[in-house]
């Protein structure tokens, strides 16, 4: 078993309004972080509100983009473009795997 072995893997799930700005911003904001910090250890759902409303409103979506990190623990919500690295890697726990 290598160090990586031991490095949580995380879980998203990315609310967005079909091909709007804000959403295409917050995928590719939420997409370089990962690949970056979490290479290979991370998993997003998109979920298109307009396309699936239904989960919206059981995942009490209201806002897009709003991105819910399922895992790992604590579940986090975020409503934004996810534009604030430095803060996004600490509220999603990305900054503690920093080499």
């Amino acid at each position: 078993m290598n160090a990586s072995d031991s490095l949580p893997r995380f879980d998203f799930q990315l609310f967005v309004a079909g091909d709007a700005t804000n959403s295409a911003q917050a995928l590719a904001n939420l997409r370089a972080m990962c690949q970056q910090y979490a290479a290979n250890r991370y998993e997003i759902e998109v979920v298109d509100v307009f396309v699936d409303p239904e989960r919206a409103l059981a995942g009490s979506v209201f806002m897009t983009p709003t991105l819910i990190k399922r895992a790992p623990p604590p579940v986090r919500r975020v409503v934004g473009t996810l534009a604030d690295t430095q803060r996004m890697l600490d509220v999603l726990g990305l900054r503690a795997l920093r080499a």
